[in-house]
């Protein structure tokens, strides 16, 4: 048994054979697993404020895009990773905007799949990166990941490299990176520096 073993996986997909082999790969890994045939059957089911939600995307009733909002507004606070077999941009996208940790395209390498759940499940307790809560004008704006990116930004990363360092694709990192200049009004990563080093906003 691992470290993981009092973290729990939810796996949510209408297909058996995916929720099967997840579930066979993560208890190897000495995660506890509980799977979901739907959306619905996981948000009465489900735990509130722990476990990390592998969440498909294509469900028949409720989508995954309806179940992650359901999440937010209940204040679950565990890391979600969506997950489709199309390579849609857009949903990714809405699905990180809505609080999805990331976007996780199928046919998938369960290695990389684990080392991306157990890596988010690290972060999330040990809250590395962060700019601290209300150290600028505009913090309290950003999410827990927001401020975790937008830490690495301030230290000059690239987007594959703050992707790199918080175990995120960098396709995420950028999403993440236009939703905190959308929030604090900044032009450009220069502009973000400023914003936090001076506690202040820029006169846009």
């Amino acid at each position: 048994m691992t470290e993981a073993a009092d973290e729990i996986v939810y796996v949510v997909d209408d297909d058996a054979a995916v929720r099967d082999a997840l579930a066979v790969v993560f208890e190897l890994e000495g995660f506890s697993v509980v799977s979901f045939a739907s959306g619905d059957d996981f948000l009465v089911g489900c735990g509130a404020n722990a476990g990390c939600v592998l969440l498909d995307v294509h469900m028949p009733g409720r989508s995954g895009i309806e179940t992650l909002k359901s999440l937010t507004a209940r204040g679950f606070r565990g890391p979600v990773f969506m997950i489709s077999g199309q390579g849609d941009i857009p949903v990714a996208v809405q699905a990180i905007k809505e609080g999805a940790a990331d976007f996780i395209e199928k046919p998938f390498d369960m290695d990389t799949v684990v080392a991306r759940v157990r890596d988010a499940i690290s972060l999330a307790a040990a809250g590395d990166g962060e700019i601290p809560h209300g150290a600028f004008a505009g913090a309290e704006l950003l999410t827990p990941r927001e401020r975790q990116v937008l830490g690495e930004i301030v230290r000059g990363l690239s987007n594959k490299e703050a992707g790199r360092t918080l175990k995120i694709s960098p396709r995420t990192i950028e999403v993440h990176r236009a939703r905190i200049m959308q929030k604090l009004g900044a032009r450009n990563a220069a502009d973000l520096v400023r914003i936090v080093m001076s506690g202040g906003e820029t006169g846009n």
